[in-house]
């Protein structure tokens, strides 16, 4: 049963790998680097800051640090014990995609797609009672774990396994921000 779920995480890696072109690899290079979200990450928290008192977007500043770094010991502690191989080193199909760019690390599971989901989780949940466009920040994760497809950085399943640890990281996360909000740093 697993040979057969990783051959077809193979074979959908092919095929999505495949739609790409020399012409977009650029974009793409560029879309792969947290830096280059940084206008976003500034549109996010001046939201934020235009709808949260000061205490409340301190701590979520803290939450989401915290929540990051949790995110990614996971991705580590997962890649460390699982040992998968990038599509970029996997000898079955290294010679038939195409390889963007190279990592020598570990596959499994996708440490942008973690952190990534793990902290739109966590924003769209402060941010959907405030603005009606909320969800759009789900466009960051999205963009942000294909490009490791396309750049023949991870399988599919990476980037699955790591949006499902992001949305129950993100959501818990949230959870004990609101908790702690509530119970807290409101006077009773």
């Amino acid at each position: 049963m697993l040979e057969k779920v990783i051959a077809l995480d193979k074979e959908l890696l092919v095929f999505l790998n495949g739609l790409g072109s020399a012409t977009y690899d650029g974009f793409w290079l560029i879309i792969t680097k947290q830096l280059h979200w940084l206008p976003l990450f500034l549109l996010v928290f001046y939201l934020l800051y235009k709808k949260l008192d000061t205490k409340s977007l301190v701590t979520a500043l803290v939450f989401i640090a915290v929540l990051i770094l949790v995110c990614d010991q996971t991705a580590n502690l997962f890649k460390n014990t699982f040992q998968r191989l990038r599509p970029c080193n996997d000898p079955e199909i290294k010679d038939i995609i195409r390889v963007v760019k190279s990592s020598s690390s570990f596959s499994y599971f996708s440490g942008h797609a973690v952190n990534s989901m793990a902290t739109a989780v966590f924003v769209f949940m402060i941010m959907k009672r405030y603005y009606k466009y909320a969800f759009l920040v789900f466009s960051f994760p999205l963009i942000f774990a294909y490009s490791r497809i396309y750049l023949g950085l991870h399988f599919p399943l990476d980037i699955l396994t790591g949006y499902i640890f992001g949305s129950i990281f993100g959501f818990l996360f949230y959870k004990g921000y609101n908790y702690f909000i509530i119970n807290k740093l409101q006077l009773k």
